[in-house]
């Protein structure tokens, strides 16, 4: 039921943004010299590795850690905005139809952090799609900036970002259906908009709550106080 309403709903995205994704592709190679879309290694379902699309919205061959940092100078002005609107997401509809990812479900991680960095419990979440949008997404964009304010952006997100992401995501994946992805997706919508006039909202509540049983609660504190 959730694989077909991923279908669905990435195909009618597709075609619904067709013009809007012309004009990014377009803006993209004005602004920046090189490929429109990145290519991202990314450990998938049961741990797999599969190459995830996105517009680019960095300049080619800037090096660096795989964590963007707040302010990152890698970032040309239009990849600023892309990213502020998700825009830069929008090709990953093509890995939903192509079975790698779903709408809903935990962001893919680099093959390299999974390795080295992820607990045993966190190695849950690989057990089911990983997705353009989820709880842990949505607590990162809103509060990435604040958590990723560091000289070493990586250290940063290692800290303050890996486990209570992958916990809100768990949480989630107990008790996903298609209603609850319909309201994630709009929750997302939400704090697309919230974000972009400069007052971020958080996951909901209750995931962050069912989220405590693997990470700390004061991991979330910043979401809670908004």
């Amino acid at each position: 039921m959730i694989r077909a309403f991923d279908i669905l709903i990435s195909a009618a995205v597709l075609l619904l943004t067709l013009p809007l994704i012309v004009i990014v592709a377009i803006a993209i190679k004005i602004s920046s010299p090189g490929p429109i879309l990145y290519p991202a290694d990314r450990a998938g379902l049961g741990g797999g590795n599969f190459r995830m699309f996105k517009f680019r919205s960095m300049h080619v061959n800037s090096g660096g850690s795989d964590i963007t940092g707040t302010n990152d100078p890698r970032i040309f002005a239009v990849g600023n905005i892309i990213r502020m609107l998700k825009l830069d997401e929008l090709p990953q509809f093509v890995n939903v139809i192509k079975g790698e990812m779903a709408i809903v479900g935990p962001r893919p991680e680099a093959p390299g952090i999974v390795a080295d960095h992820y607990a045993p419990w966190m190695h849950d979440t690989l057990k089911v799609r990983p997705g353009i949008t989820s709880p842990g997404a949505i607590f990162y964009y809103a509060f990435g900036d604040e958590l990723l304010a560091a000289d070493d952006p990586e250290k940063a997100y290692l800290d303050n970002l890996l486990a209570p992401k992958l916990a809100l995501d768990l949480a989630y994946s107990q008790r996903e259906n298609v209603l609850s992805n319909i309201i994630i997706i709009a929750h997302t919508a939400i704090a697309i908009v919230c974000k972009a006039a400069g007052k971020p909202i958080g996951p909901q509540g209750r995931d962050i709550t069912a989220a405590a049983k693997w990470v700390d609660a004061s991991k979330f504190q910043i979401a809670k106080a908004d």
